[in-house]
């Protein structure tokens, strides 16, 4: 039986304030909705009671930022996708950014449990003058736990429009993407994230930008794999293997807090639930 959850986030503009009004229907709903910042920014906290997604399960989130606003989302714990017994579990988030709309999608990581089919769908839509820093944190199995992902398939699908495509399609039994030194390497976990412009971010910016990323990853003295490049005049993407998840989520909280302050002249102002 299958428990489809839908949700519906719209960001609008009242004077300095961000207003968030939010419509769910199943289990996925917001938790909190918080200005630590001031009302500027809305800081949202998603939660899916459940706690996974199995297979025939959707999850789809909706989000609409109308010019001027600004708003973080994140989770309060893992996405799991667990064991299917044929169908695929389905999570897709679609986001439309507005001209001068900021948006930062920061959910915690994702776990593909053993014997899970699943499908994880992105698509965000910049406008001119919109602009976001995301990211996407993957993990394999629980290897810490003696469970290692050893059967089961993943789908990803990462799309900003006219600008940037990724899918991808990981079968626990491809030994050559999984463990080759041109795929994974033998690491379980993989990180992406990005900075990205409805409008050119300018060379100067953007270099600048790349360059705040390597001395993150220069400065770390975790044991992973990464790299940072500037895509296109409007897109910056970081990439990171490790074997953990939290060195990966430590690298990508740094780079957040560089390119924020630097982009945006903001300070780091992480969720309060991440350290919950």
């Amino acid at each position: 039986m299958s428990w489809p959850g839908r949700l519906n986030l719209r960001y609008t503009r009242d004077g300095d304030r961000t207003i968030a009004l939010d419509r769910h229907e199943g289990p996925l709903r917001v938790l909190q909705r918080l200005y630590p910042e001031g009302g500027a920014i809305c800081h949202h906290v998603l939660v899916h009671p459940p706690g996974g997604i199995v297979g025939g399960d959707t999850l789809e989130i909706d989000a609409t930022l109308e010019a001027g606003t600004h708003a973080l989302v994140t989770t309060p714990g893992a996405t799991r996708f667990y064991r299917s017994a044929g169908a695929a579990a389905l999570q897709q988030v679609q986001a439309r950014v507005a001209e001068g709309a900021r948006l930062e999608w920061l959910p915690l990581e994702t776990i593909a449990y053993r014997d899970c089919i699943a499908v994880n769908r992105m698509r965000f839509e910049l406008a001119p003058g919109a602009e976001m820093i995301g990211w996407d944190l993957l993990a394999l199995g629980l290897p810490a736990a003696g469970e290692p992902w050893e059967r089961g398939r993943y789908e990803q699908h990462l799309e900003l429009p006219d600008l940037w495509l990724e899918r991808a399609r990981i079968e626990a039994d491809d030994r050559t993407l999984l463990d080759g030194p041109l795929g994974w390497a033998g690491r379980r976990v993989l990180g992406t994230m990005w900075f990205s412009g409805g409008s050119a971010l300018g060379r100067d910016r953007a270099s600048r930008l790349v360059e705040l990323a390597r001395e993150v990853i220069d400065a770390s003295p975790l044991a992973m794999q990464a790299g940072v490049s500037a895509l296109d005049g409007r897109l910056i993407v970081l990439r990171v293997l490790a074997e953990r998840v939290e060195p990966a989520m430590q690298l990508l909280v740094a780079v957040r807090a560089a390119w924020r302050r630097q982009a945006w002249q903001l300070e780091p102002c992480p969720p309060r639930i991440w350290r919950t």
